[in-house]
């Protein structure tokens, strides 16, 4: 992907959540920042002392308090107030990492060599992850452990780190690292004023070297200057008192991050201390100009992490595998992992399905054991009863999801070990017995039976009882295998021909020495996984000593083995289980550690012993893995499956994400499509497809976008695909018209499904059949973005805030030091207004409205345009659309002297619901009117 340099300082990724019910009248917030929340439980008073450490000042934090967050903010993000607490002391960076120090350390490390104009200004235009390899590699440079690990790293073009697949915070650690947000926020407090930093005020909308403006603790630049990463996800406080806070456990389905302290453009009145992000939605591969970090050094003792109910949680879980990973193993990104958090007794999952892994706590599952996902991916069966352990257990279904079917209890006396099965006449079962005690006893064994349910519509259907014998561990496709494992390893066989329901052999394998966790293959190898105690059978066969359950273990249909895997080194398998579905020869466990602590979740791939981990926690039992099969894109000799409609790829930020979702929106809508709305966020918030009447419409604008970006999306896929086109609208962005071809690029080179396109002349000559499966199978975005995009057709619902002050983020007096900008814009539009008409397509051309109290300042808005010059921009625009009878403008900003109310305005640049839904039915007024003058 092609480093940029300052787009997004100009425009970066606008959050979904962030901007949702916001009022943001200046960047970082409403209040004075003279004004300090207040509470007697805010002892945030301390001794700063020198350290040790390189640049670093200790903070005695042990036995203080701080206040984090403001009910008075009007962002949700950064309410309410809450209190961090401390118990141990740390030590923080006198002041941000600068450039040259940056460099030193990473140019060698990582080959990433930054571009500075000055090596004492701060290390700005970095990633989180790049941040995160700066602290382990001080940490490498001084011989020590590091506090962040991880199992693979992605980078771009320009060297920056998009991605670290596995990535953990150890907070165990002694080592450097990102301060947390409480650290940072007790550390800026001693002596906070805003008014004395880098700020639009006085800093030329430019860095300056740090430590050119002292607080009088000795921290540097804590306002103004650089924005900083901290370590946190972004998660949502409640009113709790939180005792060492790290933070999120995760980054939720958009996996947010926290940014704190303003930067060098934004006004010291907007510069707050509760403040925890930007205007845009913050991940760890978001990169800005404007943003850099300082580093933190020490353990953290007892952390505790915010759970999504804004209470700490019980239990961390991290996942260490991503979709793309999930998809090698499996074939497929519709896969889901679902387990037993041991620490809390509840059920989580992780969807793989959408391109931000989380973890996700079913809160009504308390108690329950042995999940087992549905052919369907759509629920979870699970019981209340253990293997080995005689007594009553339920069984129970609910959705697997946050929302849909709760808890529905199959009404028998007991029932244990629920697992899915389909039947030949396509009817989906539930397989159980009713009892999952030891084995052992051959009559006890056979006292229990195994019986099946159907489950249709949300609702168990009438058990039926298939034999005598607790046959737990699965039946074979065809019904003449059953397996059991609670000690000893059984068999239930029946002849060739008949079924299970027929005359059939019990036996006992493995030479009756003892065995567990059987689990029958879901193909038709009729294998069996299990794992032994280090059993004199097993070592025979595999040649070497090793210890109970350090092998995973599998029999072929006639009970003979035929392989085996040994657990990784310090651990030992438990728990394990077929995965996938179909051919797919995985299994899934989980490892347990010296001590007994089931620590991680594993797959195994069986086809040549490799072992990828998929999570890790405390205790973490009873995985099951399902994999969607018969989904792959139909084979098709053009298509590279690893390219063809991969308009996303793991690291990408939100604006990409939005468009993956509209781009499987295109191909799906392409033969009906009639309106293709394309441009900046002021596009995506503005126009509702669904309120237009004219005819069926798309809106496919997006942040992070300029008019040669819309122009590109609109004349290679629509102009050429879209057979039933009428007119495509654009957003005419005067104060953007400072970018190029910048977002051009990062949109071509930032996932290979659109260079793919390109190199195939956009299939001009005819899009391959199998296009459209591999476009809805690629990288899927984040559930939140399609959840966001997909129902609206591209739509961005925002409710409303205020027009707030009017913002301007840059240098209004731009255009006179692009001196060539206009022509290029110019000769863009003209070119793309041309191509339509041949097509016989109309161009709207829609000026969106800004803040009216910008006719207050000399900027046109929000990035600046000297208000003159943004006048003489429309003039010749609008000499454009007399040239060609194809294009339309619509003036709705009318420099500012708009109709338009605080009501109808997200903040001082978008619209929110109401603006929309008026901008649309003016849009729709016109459209109507195209080819009838």
């Amino acid at each position: 992907m092609r480093p940029v340099s300052n787009i997004e300082a100009i425009f970066g990724v606008r959050s979904a959540f962030a901007l949702a019910s916001a009022f943001l009248c200046c960047i970082m917030g409403a209040c004075s920042n003279s004004e300090m929340p207040s509470d007697p439980a805010d002892s945030a008073s301390v001794e700063i002392a020198s350290d040790t450490l390189e640049g670093m000042l200790r903070v005695r934090a042990a036995g203080a308090s701080v206040i984090l967050g403001s009910d008075e903010s009007s962002r949700p993000i950064d309410r309410p107030v809450s209190i961090a607490e401390f118990s141990y002391d740390y030590s923080m960076g006198r002041h941000e990492v600068t450039c040259s120090e940056f460099n030193a350390l990473m140019k060698g490390a990582a080959g990433l060599e930054l571009a500075c104009e000055n090596g004492d200004i701060p290390a700005t235009d970095i990633t989180f992850y790049d941040a995160v390899l700066f602290a382990n590699a001080r940490s490498k440079a001084e011989g020590l452990d590091t506090a962040y690990t991880y199992a693979s790293a992605s980078f771009d073009a320009g060297n920056h780190c998009t991605n670290l697949e596995g990535f953990a915070f150890h907070t165990e650690i002694d080592a450097y690292r990102l301060p947390t947000e409480a650290e940072w926020v007790l550390a800026a407090r001693q002596g906070w004023n805003a008014e004395d930093g880098w700020t639009a005020e006085n800093s030329g909308y430019s860095l300056h070297a740090v430590c050119g403006k002292v607080a009088k603790d000795g921290f540097c630049d804590m306002a103004g200057n650089a924005m900083e990463w901290v370590n946190d996800w972004l998660g949502n406080y409640n009113s709790s008192r939180y005792r060492n806070l790290v933070g999120a456990s995760d980054g939720g389905t958009l996996g947010q991050r926290v940014v704190k302290g303003g930067s060098y453009r934004n006004a010291a009145s907007s510069i707050a201390l509760y403040t925890r992000g930007d205007v845009y939605t913050v991940t760890s591969s978001t990169r800005a100009d404007y943003v850099g970090f300082r580093l933190a050094f020490g353990a953290i003792p007892e952390p505790a992490w915010i759970g999504r109910d804004g209470y700490a949680a019980e239990s961390r879980v991290v996942p260490l595998a991503n979709s793309t990973r999930i998809r090698v193993l499996t074939g497929t990104y519709r896969s889901k992992l679902v387990f037993r958090n041991d620490v809390t007794g509840s059920l989580s999952y992780v969807d793989y399905s959408t391109g931000g892994q989380s973890v996700v706590e079913l809160q009504d599952t308390y108690g329950a054991y042995h999940p087992d996902i549905s052919p369907d991916g759509r629920f979870v069966a699970y019981c209340t009863g253990l293997e080995g352990v005689s007594g009553k257990s339920s069984v129970y279904v609910r959705s697997l999801g946050g929302s849909g079917l709760g808890p529905v209890q199959l009404r028998v006396e007991s029932a244990a070990i629920p697992r899915w099965r389909v039947l030949g006449n396509g009817d989906t079962v539930i397989v159980y017995v009713s009892d999952a005690g030891n084995n052992k006893d051959g009559a006890t064994f056979r006292a229990a039976s195994t019986w099946q349910v159907p489950f249709k519509g949300g609702k168990f259907g009438e058990p039926e009882k298939l034999f005598d014998g607790a046959y737990h561990g699965g039946i074979s496709d065809d019904g003449t295998l059953a397996v059991s494992g609670a000690r000893l390893l059984r068999a239930r066989i029946a002849s060739h021909g008949s079924t299970v329901f027929g005359d059939a052999r019990d036996t006992v394998w493995y030479n009756g020495e003892q065995a567990c966790n059987a689990s029958l293959a879901k193909d038709s190898s009729k294998r069996t996984l299990f794992l032994d105690f280090a059993s004199k059978t097993g070592h025979e066969f595999v040649g070497e000593d090793y210890g109970v359950h350090e092998r995973m273990l599998v029999l072929d249909s006639t009970g003979n083995l035929v392989q085996s895997v040994a657990a990784p080194a310090g651990y030992s398998f438990d728990h394990s289980e077929w995965a996938g579905s179909g051919n797919v020869a995985l299994a899934v466990a989980t490892l347990a550690n010296n001590d007994g602590a089931h620590k991680k979740i594993a797959v195994v791939n069986l086809a040549d012993s490799s072992i990828v981990e998929l999570a890790e926690g405390d205790e973490l039992w009873h995985p099951a893995l399902w994999a969607k099969q018969g989904v792959s894109p139909s084979e098709d000799a053009l298509l590279d499956p690893d390219s063809a409609g991969a308009y996303l790829v793991p690291g990408l930020d939100a604006s990409h994400e939005a468009l993956r979702v509209k781009m499987e929106l295109f191909w799906n809508n392409v033969e009906r499509l009639e309106y293709i709305f394309v441009g900046s966020s002021r596009v995506e918030d503005g126009l509702i497809p669904d309120s237009l009447t004219a005819g069926f419409a798309l809106n496919m604008g997006h942040p992070m976008n300029s008019m040669d970006a819309s122009f590109y999306v609109a004349r290679n896929y629509a102009l050429n695909h879209a057979r039933n086109l009428k007119a495509v609208v654009f957003s005419l962005d005067f104060d953007l018209w400072q970018i190029a071809d910048e977002y051009t690029d990062e949109l071509v080179s930032g996932a290979p499904g659109y260079a793919y396109d390109r190199n195939h002349d956009f299939w001009k000559s005819g899009v391959p059949e199998s296009l459209v499966d591999f476009v809805n199978e690629s990288y899927p975005a984040s559930e939140e973005n399609r959840n966001v995009f997909y129902a609206s057709r591209g739509y961005h619902y925002n409710s409303a805030a205020s027009w707030g002050e009017p913002l301007v983020e840059i240098d209004s007096a731009w255009l006179s030091s692009k001196p060539g900008i206009v022509g290029w814009q110019m000769e863009r539009l003209r070119s793309f207004v041309a191509a339509a008409s041949e097509k016989g397509v109309a161009v709207v051309g829609i000026v969106f409205p800004q803040n009216p109290r910008y006719s207050e300042t000399g900027s046109f808005g929000r990035y600046g345009l000297l208000r003159g010059e943004a006048r003489a921009l429309l003039d010749s625009v609008r000499a454009v659309a007399g040239e060609y009878p194809n294009f339309y403008v619509m003036d709705e900003n009318r420099m500012g002297a708009h109709d338009y109310t605080d009501g109808m305005a997200l903040n001082t640049d978008h619209l929110a619901f109401d603006g929309a839904v008026q901008m649309t039915h003016r849009l729709d007024s016109l459209l109507k009117t195209l080819g009838k003058e």
